[in-house]
C-alpha cells in the first residue's frame, strides 16, 4: 500500500474505546493493544492502533488493529483440524467475538531460528528456557529442531521464562494437560511455518495462549501468527543476509524494536518521538505481511473509528 496513502490516513487511526461510550455496566479492560469488552457468555476482542514496544505504548499505527484482527482470523480458520480455538465471527475490522474461556497462567512460544531472547541467551551462555543448545549455532541460523520456550503470564512487569518441566513439577499446568499443549503448539508453528513459506516469508518464532472452555477442550485464544505476536522474515532476502551477518528484513513489530535501540531507548525513561515517515513504514510492513500470508490484497474496511465504537457500543448494549 502506497506510503503517501498511509500518511494522509494516520488521523484515521483507531486509538480505542472511550469508558465513557460504553453503556451503563458494560466496562472495558484496556491492554496495551487489545480492548476486551465482557458480552457475558462471550467477549468482544478488539484491536486498536496501538503499537508498544518495551511494554510502552508509544503511537497509533494505521490499519495496524485491523491487520491483526483480519490476520489472526485467517490463521484461527485455517488451523481449526489442529485445535480448537475460540473465534465465533468477525463483528468490525477490528473486533472479533469470542467464546468465554478460562485462560492458562502459561505463554508458549515455539522459536525455529535463533533470534531474539533465545540469542541473546544462547550468546552469553545460559541455557534457553532449560533448554541446552548445540555449540557453534550463530545469530538468526535456523535451529536443529523447533523448541518450546514457556514463560509465566504476569500481570505487571514482565513474564518469566519457565522450563517445561517446571510447568509440570510447579502445578501450573498438569503433566497430561502441558502434552496436549505441546503437541498441539509444535503442530501450529509447523502449519504457519510451512504456509508463510509457501508466501516468501520466514515464521521464526510466535506466541501462542491457550484456555479451557465449558466442556474442559483445550482451547487456542488470543490472536495467532500475527505481526505482533510473531517474527516475520523476508525469505528472499534471509540466506544473503544471514551469510553476510547482516540483520533480517523484519515484517513485524521488530523493526520499530530496533529503531528505537539504535538510539539508546529499551524501556526507561522517556521514549523518543517516532517521526511519521518510521510509523508509516511499520504499517507498511505490517500490510505487506498479511497480504503475503493471506494471498489478497489488503483493502481497509475500518477507516472510520467513531463508527467503529458505535458498532462497538451497539453489540455491548445489545447484550445488556
Amino acid at each position: 500500500m502506497d506510503g503517501e496513502w498511509l500518511r494522509a490516513h494516520l488521523p484515521a487511526s483507531f486509538s480505542g474505546i472511550p469508558d465513557e461510550a460504553m453503556p451503563a455496566g458494560c466496562s472495558v479492560l484496556h491492554g496495551k493493544v487489545r480492548e476486551i469488552v465482557d458480552l457475558g457468555d462471550e467477549l468482544l476482542i478488539v484491536a486498536s492502533d496501538r503499537v508498544s514496544a518495551f511494554d510502552r505504548i508509544l503511537a497509533l499505527v494505521p490499519c495496524k488493529g485491523e491487520v491483526l484482527n483480519r490476520m489472526s482470523l485467517y490463521w484461527f480458520a485455517i488451523t481449526r483440524d489442529i485445535v480448537a480455538n475460540h473465534v465465533v465471527e468477525m463483528v468490525t475490522p477490528r473486533a472479533m467475538r469470542v467464546r468465554k474461556c478460562t485462560p492458562l497462567p502459561v505463554e508458549v512460544v515455539v522459536r525455529g531460528y535463533l533470534a531474539g531472547s533465545a540469542w541473546r541467551d544462547y550468546r552469553d551462555g545460559r541455557a534457553v528456557s532449560g533448554i541446552t543448545l548445540p555449540d557453534g549455532l550463530s545469530h538468526n541460523e535456523q535451529l536443529p529442531e523447533s523448541i518450546l520456550t514457556p514463560s509465566t503470564k504476569a500481570q505487571e512487569g514482565h513474564d518469566r521464562p519457565i522450563s517445561e518441566a517446571e510447568i509440570v513439577e510447579s502445578g501450573l499446568v498438569g503433566a497430561r494437560r502441558w502434552r496436549e499443549i505441546r503437541e498441539a503448539a509444535l503442530a501450529l508453528y509447523e502449519r504457519g511455518r510451512s504456509h508463510a513459506a509457501e508466501r516468501g516469508l520466514v515464521l521464526v518464532d510466535t506466541k501462542y495462549e491457550f484456555g479451557i472452555d465449558d466442556a474442559g477442550t483445550l482451547t487456542l485464544i488470543d490472536e495467532l501468527h500475527t505481526p505482533d505476536s510473531s517474527r516475520y522474515w523476508d525469505a528472499r532476502q534471509y540466506a544473503d543476509r544471514f551469510a553476510a551477518g547482516a540483520a533480517q528484513h523484519h515484517l513485524d513489530k521488530e523493526y520499530l524494536r530496533g529503531w528505537l535501540l539504535e538510539r539508546g531507548y529499551s524501556g526507561d525513561g522517556k521514549p523518543p518521538r517516532i517521526p511519521e515517515d518510521v510509523i508509516v513504514e511499520l504499517a507498511g510492513r505490517y500490510i505487506d505481511a498479511v497480504e503475503r500470508v493471506t494471498g489478497a490484497e489488503f483493502e481497509p474496511m475500518g477507516l472510520d473509528p467513531d463508527r467503529e465504537v458505535d458498532r462497538i457500543v451497539d453489540l455491548a448494549r445489545s447484550t445488556r
